[in-house]
């Protein structure tokens, strides 16, 4: 238990990953700081939550808990033990997974860490390809001997004539060839942020492609075997296993902040921060609307309260932070934030009698169901970007997984915009299409389903996200303010990646030191979910 008389505060804003990881340390690591969580939602984990419907659980995009950083696996395992004994579904199908020797039965508690196989493919021309593609007959067969010929010729262009790299497109050219970057990136990268990658900024693919991709994978199987790539030059496999937490990545941020209350921090649900009281070098205190509801537009018939603090630590979109400064902001900066572009998400679930993804593989399933945890869609005649099977994530999130199936269909959006304002049982009904349409299940066979929305899921890097380092400047400058987490840095984080930032949040209010250190996570070149 922590100490409840603490003599400082810090007001941290937002309750995912980033904002209840700076409330855990601060408690763990420090004797003075008491957190005091705003939450806009009526739950924790932001973006990373489990959503849970009529017995079944299902998580906004696909989060499975993998870091190469040892402080984060450390803080995984105190929130949730590693399993000691197999899942159900490992048990039922005697599949072999590790255990931890000290750790609980997932079938006698829930407060348990599940070691999951990773398996995910990309469905493209109809057909599953290994993600990263191996060389093998089906890959040659489903590629064509054209297309594979093709594919190593442009790429053998690319490594001796380079194009000046300004744009994402540059970016993937240069690296993958053009051939390969028309068929696996192009359309796909179109579909998930609304832009042609010609009007993207190369950031993006410094920063989420690294050392991994589907291209370089492509590149590595077919070219290898000619002595055309130098082994240095082969792309390292993905992890094998990652942990999940027994009902959703939801799970463990419902347990950290279970932990945060008992140690005497602080957490207030549907308290949306919307002004701060700033004189221009440091933030005095915040003003937050009560229980408005997550669908209010307008703050005109809510409560408000207002929360001082000595520490504000920030995971609120910059957008929506520097609106609230107000006119101590200058304008140059106002207007870089009032521009900066998001991507929204819409997630379709579906629990269903059965799906018509069988099992090609040798990894043995319930009801020979296809392994996979999730499938990237890259077909073009298709909106959606997305499939996941929850089955294959936890057998505890399906409420008959031993007979049922519960799949989501991801698509990527702008808040407003055709898609998402389509009203709920009619974006059901299009996404009932599209996978009638990759016959993946009949809606004769779906026998419940759901419809989330989420704002500003992804922070893009367009437009006058160009400019973004002005503001962020102009952010360090403000004395007592830490800007932590995706949404709270402009930046596409991973949830370690998050957490990190939270932990450094706090690493540089106890030392005192240079906030740059905050704007450094995930700023490696090596992509965090590759093997050595």
């Amino acid at each position: 238990m922590g100490n409840k008389n603490r003599e400082k505060t810090a007001i941290i804003i937002g309750a995912g990953p980033a904002g209840l990881s700076a409330a855990y340390y601060l408690l763990k690591n420090t004797d003075d700081i008491k957190p005091v969580i705003l939450e806009e939602l009526d739950c924790v984990g932001g973006i990373s939550r489990t959503v849970h419907y009529n017995g079944n659980g299902i998580d906004l995009g696909g989060h499975r808990l993998f870091s190469k950083n040892q402080e984060i696996l450390d803080f995984w395992e105190e929130i949730l033990p590693l399993q000691g004994k197999p899942p159900i579904d490992d048990k039922i199908l005697h599949r072999e997974i590790t255990v931890s020797q000290t750790g609980p039965d997932p079938d006698e508690t829930d407060r348990v860490m599940l070691k999951r196989k990773r398996v995910s493919r990309i469905y493209y021309l109809r057909k599953f390809f290994d993600y990263p593609i191996s060389l093998k007959a089906s890959t040659i067969l489903n590629m064509g001997l054209g297309r594979t010929f093709k594919a190593g010729m442009s790429y053998l262009k690319s490594c001796v004539h380079k194009v000046p790299e300004t744009t994402l497109e540059d970016f993937m050219i240069n690296r993958f060839g053009k051939v390969l970057y028309k068929m696996f990136f192009e359309k796909y990268t179109q579909k998930v942020w609304g832009l042609h990658p010609s009007e993207i900024s190369k950031e993006w693919g410094e920063q989420r492609i690294k050392g991994l991709s589907l291209s370089k994978a492509v590149i590595n199987a077919l070219l290898s075997p000619l002595k055309l790539i130098s082994n240095k030059e082969k792309e390292t496999s993905l992890i094998e296993e990652y942990f999940y937490p027994k009902f959703g990545c939801g799970q463990v941020w419902e347990f950290m902040a279970d932990e945060i209350i008992k140690m005497g921090g602080e957490i207030h649900f549907n308290t949306k921060v919307c002004e701060f009281s700033f004189d221009g070098s440091s933030i005095k205190a915040v003003k937050a609307a009560i229980d408005c509801g997550q669908s209010s537009q307008s703050h005109n018939h809510c409560d408000y309260a207002e929360f001082s603090g000595d520490y504000y630590i920030s995971s609120m979109p910059v957008k929506d932070l520097v609106a609230g400064l107000g006119e101590n902001v200058p304008q140059e900066i106002s207007a870089i934030a009032k521009d900066l572009p998001y991507r929204d998400y819409i997630l379709t679930g579906f629990y269903c009698n059965k799906i018509n993804l069988k099992n090609n593989t040798k990894i043995p399933t319930i009801n020979n169901i296809c392994p996979d945890s999730w499938i990237y869609i890259q077909e073009d005649d298709i909106t959606a970007g997305r499939l996941q099977i929850m089955n294959n994530w936890s057998p505890y999130l399906v409420k008959d997984f031993e007979n049922k199936v519960f799949i989501s269909l991801e698509y990527f959006c702008n808040e407003g915009d055709e898609l998402w304002e389509k009203p709920e049982k009619e974006m059901l009904d299009f996404a009932v299409s599209e996978l009638e349409k990759l016959n993946i299940t009949r809606k004769d066979d779906i026998l419940d389903s759901v419809r989330v929305r989420v704002k500003k899921a992804y922070p893009a890097y367009f437009g006058v996200y160009k400019h973004f380092d002005n503001v962020k400047a102009y952010l360090n400058t403000i004395s007592n303010l830490y800007c932590i987490g995706r949404n709270g840095q402009h930046k596409y984080n991973n949830m370690d990646h998050s957490m990190l930032s939270g932990i450094e949040a706090v690493n540089v209010i106890k030392g005192n030191l240079d906030k740059e250190i905050l704007w450094k996570v995930n700023t490696e070149k090596e992509y965090h979910e590759v093997k050595k």
